[in-house]
C-alpha cells in the first residue's frame, strides 16, 4: 500500500485555483495559451501563470501545466517557448499529449518532470513502460480501466494518476474525432464542442431525451482506500470548465477520504459535504462502472433540470470552504527582545526556509513589562495566513513594546517567508539540445512505383474480395491461423492490433504469436501499448491513425520506438501534411472509409438492447435522423461516420505520400473490390460521401 496519495484538482480560473488550494488539494493542473485540452477555460497568461506558481509554491501545493494537445508542424516553436517559460517559472510538471513535443522538451530540459496525458490513451502495462522510455515520469491512465487493469500497471517504476471524479467522455480520450468531424472543433486540440451530449439513440427515431452517448459523471469516492492499495499516486478531479465551488467540494471530499484511508483522521468527509458535492454538479447521478467493470445502461445519464436546481443551495456552503486561508504550514517563530536593540523575529519552515525581520527598539517598562505569555499570544496570531505557529520568545526583563509593533513584526515576517517560499526555482532549458534520432528502418514492402501504393485494411477477413488488387492488406489479429497462412503464402499481409487492448492484451499476445507462426511480418498499431507487442514479436510496426501523428517530431519519436511506416492524423489538412515529404519512413493517410469517430468501451447499442440484438453491427441515429454505424469487437466498439471518406476522384491533387490506406468496416467483398479499383485508376464518388477534414481542417 502506498503511504501517500496526491489529491489533484482542476484550476480553470484564478478563483478555482484558490478554491483548490484552500480546500485540501495537494496539486493543481491548469492551462496557459493555446496548447491545452480546455482552451475555452479561463486559463492563465504569462503574468497570471507566474502569480499562480508563486501562490501554489508558497503554500506547498504542486502546479502542473497542461500542454496536452496535438501540435502541428508550424506550432512546435511556440509550444517549446511555452515549455521554456514553464521551466523558468519552475512549474512542477508538464502534462503532454504530443509525443514529439514531449521528446523535444525531455531533450531540452531533462529535469522537468513529464506526465503523459490521458489523451495518449494508455491502458496497458506495455503502454506505461513505452511512455516511460519516452521520458514520462507519470502516466494518466485511461478512464475506462477496471481496478484490476489499473493494478497491473502499478509497480513498473512509473507514477500512476487516475481520474476519480467528474465528467466522463463517451470515447476513450485521444480517440474521439466526433467534434472534429461534425463541427470542425477538435477534442485533440482542446476545443471539443461536446456533440455527444446531443440526442443520439439506438432507436430509429430518437427524441430529445435519448442520450445514447452521454455518460453520468464519474465518482470513485468510495474506492480511495483501494487506490492506495493498488499503488496509484494521484487522484485526479476533472473540471477545468466548472465553477470554484465544485472544485472546493471535490478537493475537500477526496482529501478527507484520503486522510481517513491513511489513518491521519478518523473519519472521511461528512455526509453533508458529500451531498453538497453530489448536488453541485451531476448528470442524473454518478457512476463507478468502469472501475468495477459493471458497464451497461446504468452508466448513462444526462444533465436534468433537477440537477441544475439542486445545485443552488449547495453553492453557498461550498464557497465557505475557501473564503479564507487554511493554516496548513507549520513554522517556528522566534521572537527576541533585548535592551537597546531592535526586536527581531525569525520565521522558519520545515523545508529550510528562514527569514529574519527587525522591528522597533523596546523601551524600559514604566508600569508593566512585556512578558513571555503576552508576546507569544501576539506572535501566534497567524489567522488569515497559511501558517501554523510554534513560538519561542527570548525577552529581557523590564522592557516594553506596543502590541501593535509586535503585530506588524509578525505580519512582516510571515509575508517575507511567503515570498521566499514562492520564489521560482528555474529548471535549466537548453533549446539547442535536440533529441538524438535513431536510424530508421523503413517498411520494406512499400515500393514507390509512380502510382499510389494501396493498403486495404479489413474489419474481417471475410470482406476480402477474391481479386482485390490492393498492394497490401491488413486483417484483424484474431484471424484464424489457417486463413492467415493462406493469405501470407500468396500476398503481402499484416495483422491489426486492436486500439482498445485493455484486458484482452494477453489474448492479443497469443494472436500475435499465432500470426508470426503463419508467416505474418507486419502489424498495424493504433495504440502506444501495441508498439512493444509488435516489436517484441519481431514484426514491423506500422503506426495507425490512433497514434495521432501531426508533426515530424512525433514521427521521429515513433521511428525511435521502432515504427517502420505511419498513417498520419486525418485531422490534418493536405497543407499540414507537407512534413511527410521529408520523412525517412513511408507515410500515408486514410483515404477511404467510414472514419472511426469514437472508441467505446461501453457500447451504447448493447447497453440499450443487449449485445445479441445487432450482431456486432448496430447503429445510432442523431436528432436529424442520420445513422452512424456502431461495430463491436474484442470488448470495445467503434462509432463510425455516417458516410465514407472518398478521394478516388482527386488522386492527382493529393499531397506527395507513400501510400493510401483504405479502411473497410462494413463493406461487402464486392463493394470493397469496387473501391480498390476506383483508387487504382480514379473513380467517381458514391451518392453520399465526405472529403473528411483534409480540406476544411479543424480548429
Amino acid at each position: 500500500m502506498s503511504d501517500s496519495i496526491e489529491i489533484l484538482a482542476p484550476a480553470g480560473s484564478p478563483q478555482a485555483l484558490t478554491a483548490a488550494v484552500r480546500s485540501g488539494a495537494d496539486a493543481v493542473y491548469l492551462g496557459a495559451g493555446s496548447f491545452n485540452a480546455r482552451r475555452n477555460a479561463h486559463n492563465f497568461d504569462a503574468a497570471a501563470l507566474r502569480e499562480a506558481a508563486a501562490f501554489c509554491r508558497s503554500r506547498g501545493v504542486r502546479l502542473y501545466l497542461t500542454l496536452n494537445t496535438l501540435i502541428r508542424q508550424n506550432e512546435m516553436l511556440k509550444a517549446m517557448e511555452l515549455a521554456e517559460q514553464a521551466c523558468l517559472i519552475g512549474v512542477d510538471a508538464l502534462i503532454i499529449q504530443d509525443t514529439g513535443l514531449a521528446r523535444r522538451i525531455h531533450a531540452a530540459a531533462p529535469d522537468m518532470p513529464l506526465h503523459a496525458s490521458t489523451q495518449l490513451s494508455c491502458h496497458t502495462p506495455e503502454g506505461v513502460l513505452e511512455l516511460a522510455e519516452m521520458g514520462f515520469k507519470r502516466v494518466v491512465l485511461a478512464r475506462e480501466m477496471t481496478q484490476k487493469e489499473i493494478s497491473e500497471c502499478a509497480g513498473l517504476g512509473v507514477e500512476l494518476e487516475v481520474f476519480v471524479h467528474g465528467a466522463l467522455c463517451m470515447s476513450v480520450s485521444g480517440q474521439c474525432y466526433l467534434s472534429a468531424m461534425l463541427g470542425g472543433r477538435s477534442g485533440n486540440r482542446g476545443l471539443c464542442a461536446q456533440p455527444c451530449r446531443l440526442p443520439f439513440s439506438a432507436k430509429a427515431h430518437p427524441n430529445t431525451n435519448d442520450k445514447a452517448l452521454s455518460l453520468k459523471d464519474l465518482s470513485l469516492y468510495d474506492y480511495v482506500k483501494k487506490m492506495l492499495s493498488i499503488g496509484v499516486c494521484s487522484l485526479k478531479i476533472e473540471g477545468r470548465m466548472k465553477r470554484p465551488e465544485y472544485v472546493a467540494g471535490a478537493s475537500a471530499c477526496f482529501a478527507a477520504a484520503r486522510d481517513a484511508a491513511l489513518g491521519i483522521s478518523r473519519t472521511s468527509a461528512d455526509s453533508k459535504l458529500l451531498a453538497d458535492l453530489h448536488s453541485v454538479f451531476s448528470r442524473s447521478g454518478f457512476t463507478d462502472g468502469y472501475f468495477t467493470g459493471l458497464r451497461g445502461q446504468s452508466m448513462f445519464g444526462a444533465r436534468t433540470h433537477e440537477d441544475v436546481t439542486s445545485a443552488a443551495p449547495a453553492l453557498g456552503r461550498l464557497a465557505r470552504l475557501y473564503d479564507r486561508e487554511q493554516p496548513t504550514i507549520p513554522v517556528k517563530m522566534t521572537f527576541t527582545m533585548r535592551v537597546e536593540q531592535p526586536v527581531t523575529l525569525t520565521v522558519q519552515d520545515k523545508i529550510g526556509n528562514s527569514v529574519m525581520v527587525y522591528g522597533d527598539i523596546p523601551e524600559p517598562a514604566i508600569n508593566r513589562a512585556l512578558d513571555k505569555q503576552q508576546a507569544e499570544a501576539q506572535i501566534s496570531k497567524t489567522g488569515g495566513t497559511p501558517f501554523i505557529a510554534e513560538t519561542e520568545c527570548n525577552i529581557s526583563n523590564g522592557l516594553n513594546l506596543p502590541l501593535s509593533s509586535i503585530n506588524a513584526l509578525r505580519r512582516k515576517g510571515l509575508d517575507k517567508l511567503l515570498l521566499k517560499r514562492g520564489a521560482p526555482v528555474p529548471i535549466i532549458f537548453n533549446s539547442d539540445k535536440l533529441p538524438i534520432n535513431s536510424t530508421p528502418t523503413p517498411l520494406p514492402f512499400i515500393k514507390k512505383t509512380g502510382k499510389p501504393f494501396i493498403i486495404a485494411r479489413f474489419s474481417d477477413y471475410k470482406q476480402i474480395p477474391d481479386n482485390d488488387h490492393a498492394d497490401m492488406i491488413f486483417v484483424p489479429s484474431d484471424t484464424p491461423f489457417d486463413k492467415l497462412k493462406q493469405l501470407a503464402d500468396n500476398r503481402l499481409v499484416g495483422i491489426e492490433i486492436p486500439r482498445g487492448l485493455f484486458s484482452d492484451r494477453r489474448q492479443t499476445e497469443k494472436q500475435i504469436k499465432n500470426a508470426v507462426a503463419a508467416g505474418i511480418k507486419t502489424a498495424l498499431c493504433g495504440n502506444i501499448g501495441a508498439i512493444p507487442l509488435a516489436r517484441q514479436a519481431g514484426l514491423y510496426p506500422l503506426a495507425g491513425f490512433g497514434m495521432n501523428i501531426t508533426n515530424s517530431h512525433a514521427l521521429d519519436t515513433m521511428i525511435h520506438h521502432g515504427i517502420t511506416a505511419a498513417v498520419l492524423s486525418f485531422e490534418l489538412t493536405f497543407g499540414q501534411l507537407r512534413f511527410a515529404k521529408e520523412a525517412s519512413i513511408p507515410c500515408g493517410i486514410m483515404a477511404y472509409g467510414r472514419l472511426p469517430l469514437m472508441l467505446l468501451r461501453n457500447c451504447p447499442v448493447g447497453a440499450t438492447s443487449g449485445c445479441t440484438s445487432c450482431g456486432g453491427s448496430g447503429g445510432l441515429t442523431d436528432r436529424r435522423g442520420i445513422r452512424f454505424p456502431v461495430v463491436c469487437k474484442g470488448g470495445c466498439a467503434e462509432l463510425l461516420n455516417s458516410t465514407p471518406l472518398w478521394l478516388a476522384d482527386e488522386l492527382d491533387g493529393l499531397p506527395e505520400l507513400d501510400f493510401l490506406l483504405l479502411h473497410f468496416t462494413d463493406e461487402s467483398p464486392s463493394r470493397a473490390a469496387e473501391v480498390i479499383s476506383a483508387y487504382r485508376s480514379g473513380g467517381e464518388p458514391p451518392k453520399d460521401f465526405t472529403r473528411g477534414l483534409y480540406k476544411r481542417g479543424v480548429e
